[in-house]
């Protein structure tokens, strides 16, 4: 009683402080004793707990400023002094719970995605359908309990809060304003956690080239703030990686490219340039089937012994097969983005999800349309999901087939119709097309090797006993696309048609590395009528695909894609890759990486064993990556990626 007189009004504020404090501290130690071999390989305990705790009252701080000012400036005895008290006591359960919800929620995240609650937690919230789903089916455990125990913890702090809200001693207002003062100074403190220049920031607190042991550093409250702060400054990716005058990104890009500077039309949008076809014959349809989470550790043509892809496997020895195909990034919207646009990948979100990309920016459906091509999206989901239909419909795409243009499907999940539902249906809209001679362009996105991997019974000898398994769903994935080959080679379609077959990513991006290069390796595949069986060991990069197709189908147009036309001898042998906000340029074994507050750092990656080790490399390579990480955020903010410009250099 003594001590809750002496401390007044900041009795309650101390006693939710430290129970806050105690779920962070507990929770870490729990993910930690989860993740005890990573930790330990990085020798990380001591300056786990040690930064983390640095975080904790950081978080803690900031987030205790309202009802510290509410307290000794408002809160009494009086009627007005009690419904503050009321605020303040809301508020202290309202947090507290929120922070409780967040660590209870991270262990199913850090299962699917290796990280700590981030942006992608808030993305997911926009598609709640497909997400309920997936929690449903495929994490029913976590699905389960966190409702539960969320409630629990917000009965037991409302209990708590009553308590220690009772009977408050009010110091006299001179004491109070003194007390605030001291308060006040030390909240901001450890708020900042620093004297230096800038606040406490996760770089700051990183310690180790393992993502996810960095991020365990953090507590989910702050990693979830600290990424919707990111959000809302995303378009500019100097903030992160550091400033290059636009005059030096852009000659810096065009030298790396290696073309002259007469290939470019335009001073005002300085990648626009001319690119003429390969193939001289009547255009081609084009097909691009984007096969979800498909890495290259399921692939059987490129190293894997389980036999999980058989169909791919043998239709890899009868067109051009790529090797060393890699993907630039971890979501979905991310692999459209490079396969449809051939956009740089940037610290934000895809284009496909920004504001200024929705309408007018480039797309190879928009050059096809304009060239009297059909366009098509076609989806086993809602086409909704990850903002898809607005983008697709803003940028050359005519017709979206989705789910609900399934009638009668022969099964249906929790992300939507089974890939055979897929391909039967994308084969009656080639068919049909191809019977009234329109020449069509579409892009087929595939769904079932998803989580909760749900795909129909009796298709496949499963491999693991358990059904709903990855390598289940990978092996079911694979079949579908033998079957729609199968019909595809017998189809009045078949020989004026490209066909590619490439993955949006692989399955999991995660290990202990900045940048587990080997979860970005991916297959691809060309199919068609006079593509040649090929190996091909280039490392090329998926930007690299839609400069390829257009080349491929005998289109030649004007556009602003970086990547190269993979059917000529020029060989950039490089790679862009990005990873939350870590960004690699990867150009032969060397490896350039870029994180958010740090300067460029060079590695030598052994695609054998996986292993990045430091290494020095070539100032210029430094600055090349910079300015390719720097392109993309700039040519978005400023409307430089066009589908068609006016102005060009005489």
């Amino acid at each position: 009683m003594q001590l809750r007189q002496k401390l007044g009004v900041l009795y309650p504020l101390i006693v939710f402080f430290l129970l806050n404090l105690a779920v962070f501290v507990v929770s870490r130690l729990g993910l930690c004793l989860w993740q005890a071999d990573r930790v330990s390989a990085v020798d990380g305990w001591q300056i786990m707990f040690l930064q983390g705790l640095r975080i904790d009252i950081s978080t803690l701080c900031w987030l205790f400023v309202l009802p510290i000012v509410l307290s000794y400036f408002f809160a009494s005895h009086n009627a007005f002094g009690r419904i503050i008290n009321l605020i303040i006591r809301l508020y202290l359960v309202a947090i507290s719970s929120f922070i409780a919800f967040m660590e209870i929620v991270t262990p199913a995240f850090i299962n699917t995605y290796d990280f700590r609650p981030n942006r992608l937690f808030v993305e997911y919230l926009n598609t709640p359908k497909e997400v309920f789903g997936m929690l449903a089916t495929g994490h029913t455990l976590a699905f389960v309990l966190t409702p539960i125990l969320t409630i629990v913890m917000v009965v037991t702090y409302w209990k708590i809060s009553a308590r220690v809200m009772k009977n408050i001693y009010y110091h006299p207002w001179y004491w109070r304003i003194v007390a605030f003062l001291i308060i006040g100074t030390l909240t901001f403190i450890g708020g900042r956690s620093t004297f230096a220049h800038r606040p406490i920031n996760p770089s700051m607190v990183a310690f180790s080239s393992d993502a996810l042991i960095n991020s365990l550093v953090l507590n989910s409250t702050y990693s979830l703030g600290f990424a919707i702060d990111q959000m809302r400054k995303e378009a500019n990716a100097a903030d992160l990686y550091g400033k290059m005058e636009l005059a030096e990104i852009i000659q810096t890009i065009k030298k790396a490219q290696g073309r002259p500077e007469s290939v470019y039309l335009s001073k005002d949008y300085p990648t626009w340039r001319y690119h003429e076809a390969t193939y001289k014959g009547k255009p081609k349809n084009l097909v691009i089937i984007l096969e979800e989470s498909l890495g290259a550790q399921f692939i059987g043509a490129l190293g894997d012994k389980r036999g999980l892809s058989p169909n791919l496997d043998n239709l890899a020895k009868e067109g051009w097969w790529f090797n060393r195909m890699y993907a630039t990034g971890t979501r979905s919207v991310r692999g459209i983005e490079a396969v449809i646009t051939g956009f740089t990948p940037t610290p934000a979100r895809s284009v496909v999800k920004l504001p200024l990309s929705q309408h007018g920016f480039f797309t190879i459906a928009r050059v096809l349309k304009e060239r009297g091509y059909n366009t098509s999206f076609i989806y086993g989901g809602e086409k909704q999901f990850d903002n898809m239909a607005t983008f697709f419909y803003g940028n050359g795409i005519d017709h979206i087939i989705d789910q609900n243009d399934y009638q009668n499907p022969n099964f249906l999940g929790t992300w939507g119709v089974s890939d055979e539902d897929l391909f039967d249906r994308a084969n009656e809209t080639f068919t049909q097309l191809a019977r009234e001679g329109k020449p069509f362009f579409s892009l087929v996105f595939t769904s079932s090797n998803h989580d909760p991997f749900e795909f129909p019974d009796g298709k496949i000898e499963l491999f693991d006993k358990e059904k709903a398994t990855r390598n289940n769903a990978t092996k079911y994935a694979d079949y579908a696309i033998g079957q729609f080959f199968k019909m595809a080679k017998k189809a009045n379609y078949w020989k004026n048609t490209v066909f590619i077959v490439i993955a949006d990513h692989d399955s999991r991006v995660h290990g202990a590395s900045l940048m587990p290069l080997q979860h970005f390796h991916i297959p691809a595949l060309i199919l068609g009528e006079g593509i040649s069986a090929r190996q091909d060991n280039r490392l090329v990069s998926q930007l690299d695909v839609p400069t390829t197709l257009l080349s491929l189908i005998g289109i030649s147009s004007e556009h602003p894609m970086l990547g190269q036309d993979l059917t000529t001898e020029q060989d950039l042998n490089r790679t862009f890759t990005q990873f939350d906000k870590t960004f690699a340029y990867r150009v032969g074994n060397k490896v350039v990486i870029l994180q958010p507050k740090k300067a460029p750092e060079g590695y030598i990656y052994d695609e054998k064993t996986h292993k990045l080790t430091p290494a020095e490399v070539p100032e210029q390579m430094k600055k090349e990556a910079l300015a390719y990480a720097l392109w993309g955020s700039y040519a978005y903010k400023n409307h430089k990626y066009p589908d068609k410009i006016k102005e060009k250099k005489e």
